[in-house]
């Protein structure tokens, strides 16, 4: 892999800018307590398809074939939207709108830590904490530029691989993570939690909330949204050579309103679609 001289500078000066953003980053702190929860209850569902599956596009793999495209099939699903079998779909988030105070934050470890591999972000959601750290990495031994924007503004040469980068996310919301390194069907989301009830549906569409204070709350189930609005130009800093790159719908939410009794199990289905 060759790196021309405005490359190189153009990377000297990225890690410089990045380094400066995080040391002017302002803690956030939303207004969430953390208590013990002796009498909570649980809530658990799943996320479904209701109506025809829509056709999705894939994305020809156009660069370091011998990494991204192992299997050789010239192409990368977008990961946007997975239906399985019986019509659960995975990679939806589902948290509770308006609660205060609960549990502390146990979120699988693995939606913690954003790994590079065969030019595909892994999970394709991360659920990190608000105030906590994100661990990246990269699986490939080729150079990705991890750029996010959105909750967090980072963007991160990964030219060495394996090496583990630690970046804070310290606002609340939802930061869109894409390569500029002109792998461009890669894309990914980091949701940055300010409380510990959200969950991300498995490939069977469920999701489970533990442990949650008895009472009244709003669920929300958000999917990123899967439709191709066009595509516009870009550009690949590595190779200074102009690129194509997808532009996706805006996120999708459903809201519902449940109940949780002292000790009870509530449950919480959605039906999406298209329409």
């Amino acid at each position: 892999m060759s790196i021309s001289h405005s490359g190189i500078n153009w990377l000297l000066r990225l890690v410089c800018a990045s380094v400066l953003a995080i040391c002017s980053l302002a803690i956030a702190q939303d207004n969430y307590s953390v208590i013990q929860v002796a009498d909570g209850g649980t809530i658990s569902g799943s996320v479904k398809w209701s109506g025809p599956k829509p056709h999705l596009a894939v994305a020809a793999i156009t660069k370091d074939a011998e990494i991204c495209d192992p299997k050789g099939g010239k192409t990368a699903e977008l990961d946007r939207l997975i239906i399985g079998s019986d019509g659960g779909v995975a990679n939806t988030v589902v948290y509770l709108k308006n609660i205060s105070s609960g549990k502390a934050f146990d979120f699988p470890a693995a939606r913690q830590f954003l790994d590079q591999k065969h030019c595909r972000y892994e999970p394709h959601i991360l659920l990190v904490p608000q105030t906590t750290a994100l661990q990246m990495k990269n699986s490939d031994a080729i150079l990705h530029l991890v750029h996010m924007e959105g909750a967090e503004t980072y963007n991160l040469p990964f030219p060495f691989p394996n090496q583990v980068i630690s970046r804070p996310m310290n606002h609340a919301g939802i930061a869109n993570l894409r390569c500029n390194g002109g792998h461009t069907w890669m894309n990914g989301i980091a949701v940055v939690a300010p409380h510990p009830y959200y969950a991300v549906t498995d490939a069977n569409g469920q999701f489970e909330l533990t442990n949650v204070p008895p009472g009244q709350y709003q669920i929300v189930a958000w999917h990123e949204g899967w439709d191709i609005l066009r595509h516009e130009d870009a550009f690949d800093v590595l190779t200074e050579k102009p690129v194509t790159r997808v532009i996706f719908s805006d996120p999708k939410t459903w809201t519902k309103t449940v109940t949780v009794g002292t000790e009870k199990a509530a449950t919480v289905n959605f039906m999406i679609s298209s329409e």
